[in-house]
């Protein structure tokens, strides 16, 4: 659908082909007829995720039907297009007893692994449109040196795969992410690095929750991490993939209105047991990662004295890059909750500020922008710069 196209009009159109009244649709969903008529009447632009996750739910569609959830790259840049991506992760050279195409000498191991952990750095960063860009050709070098090298170069196709998968959740593009997250954990059972292969669930239970399947999310995640869990004397890599899939498991347990404190708390525990921040393939864990996601689970679950709590526990500099958008943009949710709105404006612009384009993609910075917008009689000049920033004011 049309880019401009609000929730609302989706919304009414969707449940119009099904016939349904308001009414029907709020009692399938169990959300009020209030904030359904409010969003089909353009008296509100959007709605929490949780609301809107049921609403998908009830109309059995994706829930980017509902959010209209597009790319905006702002155009090209270096070759970037998210059709050329999908086309890596859909190329007919995959399917059994097809010929790749591909020829010439393959890249060693170690330096396609240099190329991956490159376009990781940049994914922190935020930089899509040049990850975008970079990602089919690095996906089919990977592919080559996979062939060439097989277990050793197991990691860097499994990661690029991973990545694509990554992006495309950004991009709202959630059965695309499914396609690549599957990808990497298939190349990845193939290698000798149960750790690798583990960890890459935790993406595909990201996409379960983007999809709306909360329940689906968690279970994946806590099979995992029951698969691995770590007795007293394993090495650090090990404890920090078992706390990261905890982690995965909370916020599709807090969208499902669930307690999450066991999973903070047992996190907390490998945190404190490994004495700081460790990384682990793409990612980092250790207390600051853990009071950052806790900060998601109870902004998720509208508790913002908690959330709010948990963020105090996040130091300066403790963690970079788009991890820390997100975080600001948890913090932001929870002083809105908390009638703090000048605060969250102000994180929501510290966000921004991090990394543009990525802000861009963040349904949830959308959503709370829409609702200060309504808040506000007479629009600051941040938040009608904010308004700009997420093209609301279309």
């Amino acid at each position: 659908m049309d880019d401009g196209c609000t929730i609302g009009n989706r919304l009414r159109k969707i449940r119009d082909d099904r016939s349904w009244t308001q009414e029907e649709l709020a009692e399938r969903a169990g959300v009020s007829r209030d904030i359904i008529a409010k969003l089909e009447q353009g008296r509100r632009e959007s709605a929490r995720l949780t609301t809107l996750m049921r609403l998908a739910n009830a109309l059995d569609v994706d829930l980017s039907a509902l959010t209209g959830k597009r790319d905006r790259m702002g155009g090209e840049r270096d070759g970037a297009s998210v059709l050329k991506l999908r086309d890596a992760l859909l190329s007919a050279s995959l399917l059994p007893g097809a010929d790749d195409g591909h020829d010439g000498e393959p890249t060693s191991p170690a330096d396609v692994r240099a190329a991956v952990d490159n376009a990781c750095r940049r994914y922190w960063a935020g930089d899509f449109p040049t990850l975008v860009a970079q990602l089919p050709g690095l996906i089919a070098e990977a592919r080559l040196s996979h062939a060439a090298y097989g277990a050793a170069a197991v990691y860097p196709l499994a990661m690029a795969y991973d990545l694509a998968a990554s992006v495309m959740v950004h991009l709202g593009r959630d059965d695309l992410a499914a396609i690549g997250a599957e990808r990497a954990i298939t190349v990845a059972h193939g290698g000798d690095d149960e750790l690798l292969w583990a960890t890459l669930h935790g993406t595909y239970a990201w996409v379960l929750l983007h999809q709306a399947r909360p329940e689906d999310a968690e279970a994946l995640a806590v099979n995992m991490a029951a698969r691995v869990e770590p007795s007293f004397s394993a090495p650090v890599a090990h404890v920090a993939v078992w706390g990261n899939l905890l982690m995965w498991a909370l916020a599709p347990a807090a969208a499902s209105g669930r307690d999450v404190t066991d999973y903070i708390r047992m996190a907390s525990a490998a945190a404190e047991r490994l004495g700081g921040r460790t990384r682990i393939y793409n990612s980092f864990f250790g207390p600051a990662e853990v009071a950052v996601q806790a900060t998601h689970a109870y902004a998720i679950r509208r508790e913002p004295d908690k959330a709010l709590g948990a963020a105090r526990r996040v130091k300066s500099g403790a963690v970079g890059g788009i991890s820390y958008g997100r975080h600001l943009i948890d913090v932001a949710q929870a002083h809105l909750d908390a009638r703090h709105r000048q605060v969250a404006v102000e994180r929501l612009q510290e966000a921004h500020e991090l990394s543009p384009v990525w802000f861009r993609h963040q349904g949830v910075a959308r959503s709370l922008v829409a609702e200060i917008r309504e808040q506000e009689t007479r629009l600051s000049p941040s938040v009608r710069s904010l308004v700009r920033s997420l093209n609301l004011d279309r």
